[in-house]
């Protein structure tokens, strides 16, 4: 298994691309930068690459399946992640038989208290051995540089339906009302249903978009193991 000083990484940046070892990058903004590489879409491709939209970036995240969707989406939904991106950087590297092995994580991911998160995405039954192999060598890169490392595979489906539907309220646009959200909070300081609560300040179709942005803000809180209905119990976070 290699070393921290046997890597190099590689990134890029609006001033071009850069290469060094992996043990001086650890002050690099890997989650400002650009991807590595390209997303190709071409016909019978089984793959369904495309961009998300994330509100923690305010910009766009590319990904190469629904799985790696739901994983950026995930990442978004996170309060404490401050900075996403996909392909972030190469890493390189030689294989006990000296071969040259190089490898593209899916993400990095920036945390608030400065942590830095690299993942991987793969339906953990169809990770192979040299998959493996290579998952093994990131995370050994990662954890030399102080980096967090994860290989995801399907996430719970319920949490996920969710995850997705308060995703479609993670625009800013959703909590423009300040004085909804206040009151809103104010008004679920103590666990309540969902509908029956939020219909105290006004028309539901015209509240719930803001309780829905701040689900996803985690400045509300909810039980996500089960789907979402008018009586899910919902609460400020600081109150539970």
């Amino acid at each position: 298994m290699p070393r921290g000083d046997d890597f190099e990484v590689s990134w890029r940046n609006a001033d071009g691309e850069h290469r060094c070892p992996l043990t001086e990058a650890d002050t690099v903004e890997f989650e400002a930068g650009l991807p590595v590489r390209g997303f190709p879409s071409y016909r019978g491709q089984r793959h369904f690459p495309g961009l998300y939209w994330s509100a923690t970036t305010g910009g766009h995240v590319g990904f190469e399946s629904w799985l790696e969707r739901d994983h950026a989406m995930l990442l978004d939904f996170t309060p404490q992640v401050t900075g996403l991106l996909s392909q972030p950087l190469w890493l390189f590297w030689e294989d006990d038989q000296g071969k040259r092995v190089s490898h593209a994580p899916d993400y990095f991911a920036r945390f608030e208290d400065g942590r830095g998160l690299v993942v991987d995405c793969r339906p953990l039954d169809r990770i192979d051995a040299r998959s493996a192999a290579k998952f093994a060598a990131a995370q050994a890169a990662c954890e030399a540089v102080g980096w967090g490392y994860r290989v995801v595979g399907e996430v719970d489906p319920v949490r996920m339906v969710n995850v997705r539907w308060l995703a479609g309220y993670r625009h800013p646009r959703h909590g423009a009302d300040d004085g909804l959200a206040a009151r809103l909070l104010a008004l679920f300081s103590v666990p309540s249903p969902l509908v029956a609560r939020a219909a105290l300040l006004g028309d539901p179709i015209a509240v719930l978009p803001t309780v829905f942005h701040l689900l996803w803000l985690g400045q509300l809180t909810a039980d996500l193991s089960h789907p979402l209905s008018d009586a899910t119990l919902v609460s400020r976070t600081e109150a539970r």
